[in-house]
């Protein structure tokens, strides 16, 4: 087929396709149908689609196995002189490697892992879907897990059945599978494979088309994004408008270019997309809970607040100098976190994903320098790891959320440092080509972002916090009556809630309340009359341990 385009409907012009797909677009077009109808259909034809891949894999592995041989992973020089004068048709190979198993050493594997990581992309879809989940919380990472696990048994198990069957380098760039088959002499599987190919790549766009509409309806609604994209179809309840815009764009690009660029292309992104994941996860384990569940009951606890003119000294002055500084990164004073402790996690995390960037630049770059010793390589490289295990050290002393969670990520800060590494350094293998075409990508977003986005988001236009409210007129005729300076009052935390807001109730010196009580007023010269307004309007009965001990007589 793609000689038959070529010949008829050729393309000349740079960096496009070297002829009109116009089945790739078709393709994608009945695809895009297909979503728009409704996430029921599209999931049912995703599944019948899925099976019958499934089936010809096992048979693509199985038939692999049984008709390959071992030798191809152990081939000699004579075996590279038989061939040396033939093609294999691809170009991108360079020199044929030796010795058959991991021809091209670990740099040849990683150069492969950087190319062929769109295997690993769509797992989005299952966060995406997550709201029609029973159990997201459990269904969410077990699926995860489960899919990346069969994902590996796949692409491993047809890799090894492929280069058992055939030296890797007489593997066919076009259709490697058929002549595989053909090479063993079984020329009836080659239609088994077509069709296996066929409800793979129908399954993988589906994949991968099935959440970026409903990323972009969440884009959409928060104003990132144009909100007509948010319009949802009230019968098939689907982002129809997301879908269609997503799914031609997506056509068109198959339609005009390259698939070697697009999948350079979509392994950077997704590359790109992974190394946030991991420096949110990152990042938000060591922020302080910003938000508290609707079912969990606020925590009473008593704290002892000295009234009185001298109580503000009894607060602790925090040590100043650089040394008290750097032992308070390194020896944080709370258990749990808090906003100055997640804004050095910010700090130190930005710092680090700029260090490691460089560090896979260096390591991408000099490989050579550093394996014969080259003093400037060797010193730019342990700087680096300095630094990192240095700022690595200062977030493992930050204390961490105690928020209960049904999945967290393991061994923090050291696991999501480490996926940002290999990410990083991976995208480092690509072609100067890919990072032209990312680079022009990341501007059409960027100015989208800025021209409109960052003016419609709801969270740029959300309104500030309310500012205290002013004391209700039942209690501005208790000002002043009778004092009790100087005498201990117990708080229970959690108090602000139920009252409505801050109250300022005294005159006078003011009683300095620690931020972890949840009402910051001033309570010197409370009358007898105002702790029993307090009382009366505090829902919750238990909390009568509210005492003045000079006037509870009074009460």
């Amino acid at each position: 087929m793609s000689q038959v385009l070529q010949e008829n409907v050729p393309l000349r012009v740079p960096f496009l396709t070297s002829y009109l797909d116009f089945f790739a677009l078709g393709l994608v077009l009945l695809l895009t149908g297909v979503l728009v109808l409704g996430a029921r259909e599209s999931a049912l034809v995703t599944k019948i689609f899925t099976g019958v891949n499934l089936l010809v894999l096992g048979f693509i592995v199985l038939s692999g196995f049984i008709t390959g041989r071992l030798h191809h992973w152990q081939l000699t020089a004579q075996d590279y002189e038989l061939t040396k004068s033939e093609s294999n048709g691809t170009l991108s190979l360079g020199p044929l490697g030796s010795g058959g198993f991991v021809p091209f050493g670990f740099e040849g594997v990683l150069r492969g892992a950087a190319t062929c990581f769109y295997a690993f992309v769509g797992f989005d879809c299952i966060a995406t879907a997550g709201e029609e989940a029973r159990n997201p919380q459990r269904a969410i990472p077990l699926g995860t897990v489960i899919s990346l696990f069969i994902c590996f048994v796949a692409y491993f198990g047809v890799s090894a059945a492929l280069t058992l069957m055939v030296p890797y380098y007489q593997l066919s760039s076009k259709s490697p599978l058929p002549e595989a088959f053909l090479h063993v002499g079984w020329p009836w599987a080659r239609y088994v494979v077509a069709v296996g190919t066929l409800c793979a790549l129908s399954s993988s766009l589906l994949g991968a088309m099935f959440p970026t509409p409903r990323v972009i309806l969440a884009m959409a609604e928060d104003g990132l994004l144009f909100r007509a994209l948010a319009r949802i179809h009230p019968r098939t309840h689907t982002p129809i408008i997301a879908t269609i815009v997503s799914g031609t764009l997506a056509a068109l690009m198959a339609f005009l270019f390259e698939l070697n660029s697009l999948v350079d292309l979509m392994s950077i992104g997704t590359l790109l997309a992974y190394s946030l994941v991991a420096f949110s996860v990152l990042v938000l384990r060591y922020q302080p809970d910003q938000h508290v569940s609707k079912n969990e009951k606020p925590r009473v606890e008593m704290t002892e607040i000295q009234l009185g003119p001298d109580a503000g000294s009894q607060e602790p002055e925090p040590e100043a100098g650089m040394a008290g500084a750097l032992r308070s990164l390194w020896s944080p004073e709370s258990a749990v976190p808090t906003p100055r402790s997640g804004h050095v996690v910010y700090e130190c995390a930005l710092l680090l994903a700029l260090l490691l960037t460089v560090l896979s630049l260096v390591l991408a770059q000099w490989p050579g320098r550093l394996v014969s010793g080259d003093p400037l390589a060797t010193a730019v490289t342990g700087l680096l790891l300095l630094l990192i295990v240095g700022l690595t050290g200062i977030l493992w002393r930050q204390p961490q959320s105690p928020a209960p969670l049904r999945f967290k990520v393991p061994a923090l800060p050291v696991l999501p440092l480490v996926s940002v590494f290999v990410n990083m350094y991976l995208m480092m293998q690509m072609t100067a080509r890919t990072w032209a075409q990312f680079g022009i990508w990341m501007a059409i977003g960027f100015a989208i972002y800025f021209g409109y986005g960052i003016r419609h988001s709801l969270e740029a236009g959300a309104p500030p916090p309310a500012a205290p409210a002013a004391p209700p007129p039942a209690l501005e005729g208790l000002r002043g009556h009778g004092g009790v300076g100087g005498e201990r009052l117990l708080v229970p935390r959690g108090l602000g809630a139920p009252l409505g807001g801050p109250f300022d109730l005294g005159v006078g010196s003011s009683a300095r309340v620690p931020s972890d009580v949840h009402l910051p007023v001033s309570l010197c010269h409370l009358s007898p009359q105002a702790v029993a307004l307090l009382l009366a309007r505090v829902q919750r009965p238990a909390w009568h341990c509210l005492c003045l001990h000079s006037v509870i007589s009074s009460l």
